[in-house]
């Protein structure tokens, strides 16, 4: 089975590590292309690292109409079988562009909905009417969680046409030996330029105000001490730069910029924080728990969907400085305690990436059956 996914951007986001670990964890008969219709960042060196062919399609924005045909040419030129969207601009273009081309199996995840939000901002009766106009052009929408799943149903999307596959981790991947999670800690610490001894906060995502990491910025002046990193790039960079110097407290954070070996930097972290409210599944929570951290959050629906105890390291709290000064206050305090990873969470192993890849999996396979004789084959995981 050939499989063309198309992505919106590659830069080192939520959805786009996510799309990584799925082509990584696919049955092996399902070979994986991927296009991006712009920004071919961080996740598209790992692609093709990986060995996984990455086109880009440099086009010049939303509006950019004269990409499609091109769209169009290069699908029905890979004669793939299933086309795969992930993002907004991408569900738009893409699968208008597979059913021009003559692919009937059209399948979209959609990673980041909400009843008024997508992607970070608001929806217009005109963006509406566009996702569900191309949303009837696929066969199918995967709901990351049952979050999305239900904004999906409450937007008129049948439930026969909506599949709930919450997105994985590779928790491996963030489980460091006590002694390499020292070396690692030690050598990241290093290159980032931070002392061995600072006690350290991470958030990790995009640098967009859906994020509110100006939370972070104002509760760091409130604390002695603690130093905050922020991994990750995008368009508010600039004005959180600004925010952090107006505050005071520009000499203790580091904006590491976009990056690909996010499971290195959390072991050099004593706790994570997650200050947005938009969240559709909470990755970025989930890779906290997978390496040990404290984690402080506002918002996690793969949480939410699971008991307490599968999660005894987070904590939910409001969206607001006071709240984050003094949660992150209380682990400070304890610091000299807390010398040790946190023991794994039960969720982090509900959420696994290889399940989540078999899944979908499955569900290809469902919408391009197979000849009866053909081997189930292995994922592509085990081999890259």
């Amino acid at each position: 089975m050939r499989v063309l996914h198309i992505v919106t951007g590659l830069a080192s986001g939520g959805a786009e590590r996510q799309l990584l670990l799925t082509v990584r964890n696919l049955p092996a008969h399902q070979h994986c292309e991927v296009l991006t219709l712009t920004n071919p960042g961080a996740v598209a060196g790992a692609l093709r690292a990986d060995g996984v062919p990455v086109h880009d399609l440099a086009m010049r924005g939303n509006r950019d109409v004269g990409a499609l045909p091109r769209l169009v040419r290069l699908i029905r030129a890979g004669r793939y079988d299933l086309v795969h969207t992930h993002l907004y601009r991408a569900g738009l273009y893409g699968r208008l562009a597979a059913r021009l081309a003559g692919v009937r199996a059209v399948v979209a995840t959609e990673h980041s909905l909400h009843p008024g939000v997508i992607e970070g901002r608001p929806v217009t009766r005109g963006v509406k009417g566009l996702y569900l106009a191309a949303e009837r052009l696929g066969r199918t929408t995967v709901a990351v969680s049952r979050q999305v799943e239900g904004t999906l149903h409450g937007w008129g999307v049948p439930p026969a046409r909506v599949e709930l596959i919450p997105n994985g981790i590779d928790a491996a991947r963030y489980a460091w030996p006590a002694g390499q999670r020292a070396a690692v800690r030690r050598r990241v610490r290093d290159g980032l330029g931070l002392p061995q001894g600072s006690w350290v906060i991470g958030a990790v995502g995009r640098l967009v105000p859906g994020k509110r990491f100006d939370v972070l910025l104002d509760a760091l002046r409130e604390l002695d001490g603690p130093r905050l990193v922020l991994i990750g790039e995008g368009p508010e960079r600039a004005a959180l730069e600004r925010r952090a110097e107006r505050l005071g407290v520009r000499d203790r954070v580091l904006f590491t910029g976009e990056r690909d070996d996010v499971p290195d930097l959390l072991a050099a972290l004593d706790a994570l924080a997650a200050p947005s409210t938009e969240e559709t599944f909470g990755l970025g929570v989930l890779e906290g728990l997978a390496a040990g951290l404290p984690v402080r959050h506002s918002a996690c629906p793969a949480l939410d969907e699971l008991p307490p105890a599968a999660a005894p390291g987070a904590l939910r709290i409001p969206s607001d400085p006071a709240a984050y000064a003094s949660a992150l206050r209380e682990l400070y305090d304890l610091r000299a305690a807390a010398t040790r990873p946190l023991a794994p969470a039960p969720a982090v192993a509900r959420y696994d990436a290889a399940r989540a890849a078999a899944e979908l999996g499955a569900l290809y396979d469902r919408l391009v059956p197979r000849p009866a004789s053909a081997p189930a084959g292995a994922a592509r995981g085990a081999r890259a």
